[in-house]
This record gives C-alpha cells, sequence and structure tokens, in this order.
C-alpha cells in the first residue's frame, strides 16, 4: 500500500487501513452469504445481527450503560440540529447553546427557523472562536443545553463538560467522538456524523438517553422522531446499511488498540507533536488558545496567504494531504483523527521543520 498518502481532511477523513482491508475482503460475499452486504435487504437475519451487535458496540466502547440507546440515522449533524429541538423541546420551556462556532451557530439557526424557544447563554465569536467560554448560567427554564464538543473549523476542543444538573446536555460530537474518555453519565443525547472516527458519510450516530424518548412528539416529521426510530431498532425505514456494517468494524479496531483510554493517549501524543512545533516557531501561528485545543484538529495561519498556498501545494507533493483550512477562515488545518498513524504526524512535521528553514 506504498501509493496511499497521509490523509489530513477533515471529513471524509482516513480510515484505519485493518479496516477497510477486512472490508475489501467482504466485500462480494459477506459471511457465506453470497452476496455482498451492500446488497442485503436491511430486514434480512444477516443484516439485522450487523445492527444488533454495531448497536451495542457503539456504547460498550465509550461506557454508556443500558439506560442509552444507539440510533442510526441519516441526514448527518445537519439533520440533528432541527431533530433535537423537535424531541428534546418543552413547552414553555428554552433550549440553550453555547456558540463556539461555525456548527454551533448552524444549530441555533436551524432551532430559530423552527421557530423554537432558544437562547445563545456563551459565545466565543468576540476572540473569532478561538476558546471555549467558561463563564455561563444555565437558566431554570431550560428545556436542554446543546454544545458542539470540537470545532474542526477553528481548532478548538471542550476539555471538559459542563455539569447540567437536571437539564440534558445535548453535543454534538461529530469530530471528536472517540478520542478521548469521557463520563457518559453527564449526558442526555449525543450525536455525531461517522465520517470523522467512527465509520464512513452518510450515516449519523445519536446515542440518547432513553428517559428522554418519552419528549419526542407525535405530530412532528417521523423521520426525526427519535421514539419512532427508537422502537425499530433504527430499521423504520432503509438505513444506511454499509455505515453501519463499518462502524462496527471501527468499534472492533478500537477495542483491538486496547480501548478507548489507549487510543485517547496515541491521540494526545500526536497533537503534542504538532502543538510543540507550532509553539517553538515564529513562522507557524496556532489559532486556537493553549487551554482549549483540539485533539482532532490542528489549526494554524503562516506570514502570508501566499505563503500558505505554497505550503499546501508543496505539502500535497510530498504526499501530504487535505491540509487547506476551511473556506470561511483560510488557513491550515491538520485533522488528525483517531485512525491518522503516528508516523503521517511524524512526516507533517518535518515536512514543515524543511518548509519553515527554507521559506521562515
Amino acid at each position: 500500500m506504498a501509493h496511499r498518502i497521509v490523509n489530513f481532511s477533515a471529513g471524509p477523513a482516513t480510515m484505519p487501513l485493518s479496516v477497510l482491508e477486512e472490508i475489501q475482503a467482504e466485500f462480494l460475499d459477506f459471511r457465506g452469504e453470497g452476496m455482498s452486504l451492500m446488497e442485503m435487504s436491511h430486514r434480512s437475519k444477516g443484516f439485522d445481527a450487523v445492527l444488533v451487535e454495531a448497536e451495542a458496540l457503539v456504547r460498550e466502547v465509550m461506557g454508556f450503560s443500558a439506560n442509552y440507546q444507539t440510533l442510526f440515522l441519516q441526514g448527518g449533524a445537519t439533520g440533528q440540529f432541527a431533530a433535537v429541538p423537535l424531541n428534546l423541546g418543552e413547552s414553555g420551556k428554552t433550549g440553550e447553546y453555547i456558540n463556539t462556532g461555525a456548527w454551533s451557530e448552524k444549530a441555533i439557526k436551524e432551532a430559530e427557523q423552527l421557530g423554537q424557544p432558544c437562547r445563545v447563554i456563551a459565545s466565543s465569536k468576540d476572540k473569532n472562536h478561538s476558546y471555549i467560554p467558561g463563564n455561563y448560567t444555565i437558566g431554570d427554564d431550560a428545556s436542554y443545553l446543546h454544545i458542539t464538543s470540537n470545532n474542526t473549523i477553528f481548532g478548538t476542543q471542550w476539555q471538559d463538560f459542563p455539569d447540567t444538573g437536571n437539564v440534558p446536555l445535548a453535543v454534538d460530537m461529530s469530530s471528536d467522538f472517540y478520542c478521548k474518555r469521557f463520563d457518559p453519565n453527564k449526558f442526555g443525547i449525543v450525536y455525531a456524523g461517522a465520517q470523522k472516527n467512527a465509520g464512513p458519510s452518510g450515516v449519523v450516530i445519536v446515542v440518547i438517553r432513553k428517559d428522554l424518548l418519552e419528549r419526542s412528539p407525535k405530530n412532528i416529521p417521523t423521520i426525526f422522531n427519535y421514539s419512532t426510530f427508537a422502537a425499530k431498532n433504527s430499521a423504520y425505514n432503509t438505513p444506511n446499511t454499509f455505515g453501519i456494517y463499518v462502524i462496527g468494524k471501527v468499534m472492533n479496531w478500537i477495542k483491538a488498540q486496547g480501548g478507548i483510554d489507549a487510543v485517547e493517549q496515541t491521540n494526545r501524543n500526536k497533537a503534542a507533536l504538532l502543538y510543540n512545533l507550532l509553539d517553538s516557531s515564529d513562522f507557524f501561528r496556532p489559532h486556537a488558545e493553549e487551554e482549549c485545543r483540539s485533539l482532532m484538529n490542528v489549526t494554524w495561519r503562516l506570514p502570508s496567504e501566499d505563503l500558505e498556498k505554497a505550503f499546501i501545494a508543496s505539502a500535497l507533493e510530498n504526499g501530504l494531504s487535505g491540509l487547506k483550512g476551511h473556506r470561511s477562515v483560510g488557513g491550515i488545518r491538520a485533522s488528525i483523527y483517531n485512525a491518522m498513524p503516528t508516523a503521517g504526524v511524524e512526516k507533517l512535521v518535518e515536512f514543515m521543520k524543511h518548509f519553515e528553514k527554507s521559506n521562515g
């Protein structure tokens, strides 16, 4: 596999090579069925076994108890921006949000477009989302508190999650689910597009506390109704069968690495390689404040946009792909999700040192 490049794309992102090889080996004949899983009915016994296993693994790897249920839905995290207020909003109460970047803003806008009561209780917009707000008060009339755990565009991440008491904590973890250990009992609902750490694009993971399913109103669109999909084990309509299958593979890969704690340590080591270089240089300029930096998305600028363009082009020539910053902010971004090998980050660091020496 010498022709494979080092892929720093923010998502869809690099996948574990061993998982890709397993999929390749099973692609034409899945478990002796004589056909690909992609050809199997979502009502078949063969796929049902895949679905049941994946649902359990999603909870097991992170330590969610039997009080939670996994849903595999479609529409990505963007669909959940609407589904959360539709399902968790309560009459006479207000959905609360903490704005830490573009994806938080999209979630807020979606709730507002639905006409749902919505209140922003803290924001990092005053410093171009370079930090995670720490000064906020949750209202007595809050129906839920929504946050974005990791901000792919700006490279910030919640280091500790807020204690919300009886108010359900709803978290978009699209870009850092399974990157580190956290206490699952803090959350009412966690959702994530799978295309960063958990699987391919096209399927979203929702892990919801079962008692919250009782909040889902009967008069909301069925495709957004959590209780309907929970009752049908995510198979109310045709689910993303291939995506769910791959998620199960990735969960088993995490277990094979030594579990979430081993994965976290590797992620911290990889991030340290990059941040140590950024902090030792006047040429590379990290965006996020040190205490709020992401383990998954490392963002920085160079002295000029022309140098940034040259950096990205030269990196690609050296087998380092996907380093262009988000179109809304520019700069450089290295996404170093779970499947990014340490050797890939080491190669990037060596390239950066050479580029600075030649252009600094």
